[in-house]
């Protein structure tokens, strides 16, 4: 599942698609459009020779700690749901009380 080439890190695009309830066919797009953000941490002391894979959409989290052989030892998706996308955007406003 996935492959570590030079400095990339590939995963299947189908994978990847699922766990972040997205089409594959639109995975390639996300991404160039900042809609799916990535970042790879490499493990240091006592992680040394893992890798943390983070995948974010606006609505989910796939999280995958793999081994320095592409081996997945733990993985992870949090669905935040509806309630990011509908967060306000720009000034704070405060809820009058009930």
């Amino acid at each position: 599942m996935i492959r570590f080439d030079d400095d990339a890190i590939e995963i299947d695009a189908a994978t990847l698609a699922a766990a972040l309830g997205i089409e594959a066919s639109s995975l390639q797009q996300c991404i160039r459009d900042g809609a799916v953000t990535t970042r790879c941490e490499r493990g240091v002391d006592a992680d040394e020779g893992r890798y943390r894979l983070t995948f974010l959409t606006e609505r989910r989290r796939f999280r995958l700690i793999v081994d320095a052989a592409g081996n997945e030892l733990q993985r992870s998706v949090i669905d935040f749901g509806e309630r990011l996308a509908r967060r306000p955007s720009g000034r704070f406003r405060r809820s009058e009380p009930r």
